[in-house]
This record gives structure tokens, sequence and C-alpha cells, in this order.
């Protein structure tokens, strides 16, 4: 009987099975499609989020002239942006499962004994672990979490192709670009604000995608690829050859799964995705040898239940401090979404002129809980009137939520 056994084979579920490997656990995957499935979307990430310089070497696009457009001004973010290469990180993760063995099977059951758990798997082969970890994704097979609310969607439509002119300049990476003068008055207020983000790939080559940073509900795709090429028509351009069609679609406030249960989730079936930013990536290469240390640690006692070793996974992925901090990005969330176009502008206009390393921690989830109040206090001192009265309102809008995202703060 193995260690773990690993559901999914995405960039999180490789990156833990990965780093359980390594460890040296016995680990068994399962992934309908197999482990070398391509993976469809691409993954942006800020250099440093990268947790080494062997995974830094997987980036194949690299900018260092990043800006963002809000509030009227272009807003230069002195941050080094890269692309993961995909096929080669991939490759990188499967190198270090080797000692795996893999079953192209969709699970359908787990039943969890006092020693292990065993999976049913979709041609009826069961197979056991001691410990079960779920990294199907967001909706995920077999970890549970509390009722959904109203869950807001980051949605994106995206082209990487040729254009009839360069949609942004040599060498540049757009973050967000929220300048909206292709809308009518009426779509500026009326519908979900939405901002271009935009890089030159090089080689005549761009991507580019509208999207969304979060609503409920999801903005369609329809809309947003009507609104990017209304956007490359104002600014004199249209899209020439399409190489690649990207639709992005994921949650942004799922809640936390239930701590206590004896399948572990990871990546996005452990509610993973940051609601600042909507990157996870960058967070699962970063915490897998955390939380493989943690289940070694607890498969170390021989009596061990699924359950207790789920905990220490569980632990691992989400300690107090982290939890707390997570709440107040889920307020800091649902404030935005009350945000229209041009207050939402405003307040991107001045969070980015924060220091760096407050605007740049905050988006990456490194800053202390003091760190995120001094930022959040920085943008409210600095912030226009409009964007400190949407700002405090919400706290009277939410106050069940306000009082979870604050409670922790002694």
């Amino acid at each position: 009987m193995d260690d773990v056994i690993v559901l999914g084979a995405g960039p999180a579920g490789l990156a833990l099975a990965a780093a359980l490997c390594d460890a040296g656990l016995t680990v068994t995957g399962v992934a309908p499609g197999g482990p070398d499935t391509p993976w469809p979307n691409t993954y942006g990430i800020w250099e440093d989020e990268l947790p080494s310089a062997e995974l830094v070497a997987m980036l194949n696009y690299r900018w260092t002239d990043c800006v963002s457009y809000a509030g009227g001004q272009e807003l230069r973010l002195e941050r080094v942006y890269g692309f993961l290469d995909n096929a080669r990180l991939q490759a990188h993760l499967l190198a270090r499962c080797a000692t795996m063995h893999w079953h192209a099977q969709p699970a359908r059951t787990v039943e969890h004994g006092s020693q292990a758990s065993t999976v049913t798997l979709g041609d009826g082969t069961m197979v056991s672990a001691r410990v079960v970890v779920d990294a199907s994704g967001h909706m995920p097979v077999f970890v549970q979490r509390p009722p959904l609310g109203d869950v807001a969607y980051q949605a994106a439509y995206g082209v990487v192709g040729t254009f009839t002119r360069p949609p942004v300049r040599a060498g540049r990476l757009v973050l967000m670009d929220y300048r909206a003068d292709h809308l009518t008055a009426a779509e500026r207020t009326q519908q979900p604000p939405t901002f271009l983000y935009a890089m030159d790939l090089s080689d005549g080559r761009h991507f580019v995608e509208e999207t969304s940073l979060a609503h409920a509900p999801a903005v369609p795709f329809d809309l947003l690829r009507d609104r990017l090429h209304r956007r490359l028509a104002y600014y004199g351009t249209a899209v020439a050859t399409v190489e690649h069609e990207e639709f992005c679609l994921f949650p942004m406030n799922m809640p936390v799964p239930y701590l206590d249960q004896p399948v572990l989730g990871y990546g996005g079936a452990a509610s993973m995705v940051h609601p600042a930013s909507g990157y996870q990536v960058g967070a699962a290469l970063k915490y897998a040898p955390t939380v493989a240390q943690a289940l070694k640690g607890a498969l170390a006692d021989p009596h061990a239940t699924p359950h207790q070793i789920a905990a220490a996974g569980w632990g691992a992925i989400w300690p107090a401090a982290r939890l707390r901090k997570h709440r107040l990005y889920l307020f800091g969330l649902q404030t935005l979404l009350t945000f229209d176009e041009a207050r939402l502008q405003r307040f991107f206009a001045a969070f980015f002129q924060l220091p760096r390393r407050q605007w740049g921690g905050y988006l990456s989830n490194t800053l202390t809980m003091p760190e995120i109040i001094q930022a959040m206090t920085g943008l409210l001192l600095s912030a226009p009137m409009d964007v400190r009265r949407g700002l405090i309102g919400s706290a009277f809008q939410h106050p069940g939520m306000f009082v979870r995202a604050v409670s922790g703060l002694a």
C-alpha cells in the first residue's frame, strides 16, 4: 500500500506529487487523461514569486517593461513578470515523479478506514493509500466545502497571434489596461468593468486578453470577445492570424474547505486561488515541499488515521495566520465587486502608486498581517475621496464579512 494517492495532474497536482516523491514517499497518481495531458492555459507569474532558480529557469518569456493603465495614468510597475513554459515545467515535475504509477481513470468513490483510504476508479479498479490528496481543481471530486454563496469568477478571453499593427509596445507587458474610451457611457456605468492584459511575445506575435477581474455571475465570453475586438479597433489594430484562443474561467472566492476531513485538498480544490489576483500556481509550487514534509511527518506514525494525516496537510496549507489574511483578502475582493469602472480605475491608480513592496506583497500574499494593515491604511489615505467612501462603506454593506476579516487582527 502506498503512502499517498494524488488525484489530478495539473500544475498543483504535479507540484505536490513531485514534492512527495522528493520526500521519499510512495505515491500513486490518478488523472483521467493521463499525467502528460497538455495544460491548456497560460500561466503568468512575477519572477520573484518562484521559490527557486530551478523554477525561474522554467520561464519562456520575461518582461522588465511592465505597466498598468488606470485613472488616466500609465503606471510603471518596476517588477519582472514572466510566462511559464508549460511543457518544460510539466516535464520537469513528471521527471521528479518517475517512481509513481498513474491510472488514467476518473476517481468515483472513496472510503476511509482506520489505517487507509480506498479510491474506486471508473473501471472498477480499487487503489489504497494511507491518505488521499484531491488536486482535481475548483470543483473537486472528494473535497467538501461549506455551502457556496455568490461565487465571483475571473473570466477572460484571449488570442495569441499576429496583428495588423502591434497592440502593445515592443518588449512590453501590460498587466491591466482599464482604459475604456472604446465603450459607451452606458456600458461603462451599467456593465461589469474589464481590462486588457497584453504582451509582446516577439517575432511579430502578441497575446491579448480581455479580462474581468471578478464578477458574480461570470462575465460571458461573448461579451469579453466583443470588448477585446472593439478595444483593438479603437487603437487601430485587428487580429490578423490566430495561433491560439484562450478561455479562462475560475472562482475567486470559493470558501476554504472543511479542515477536519480525511481527504486533503491542494490547489483549486483547497481554495488556494489568491482573492487579490486570481493566481495560484506560484503558491502551489511554493507550498508543495512544506505540505509534503507535513504529510511525511504524520505518516511516520504507523497508527495515524487518514483524518490525522490529512489534518497535518491542512495545517500546512492553511495555518491560522494565513487563514486570517485570507479572510481579509476576501473582504477586499468583495469591496472591489461593488466598484464601477471609474471608481475601480481610481482605486488601481492609487494601489499601484503604493511602494512596490506593499502592492507586490499584497498581490503575492507575502505580507504579514501588520504589513497588510499598513498598506491598506496608506491606500486609504492616498486614494480619492470616492474610493475612500467605497472602502469604508463596504464595512457597513457587508458587516459579517468585515467582522470576520478583522477578528484576527489583534
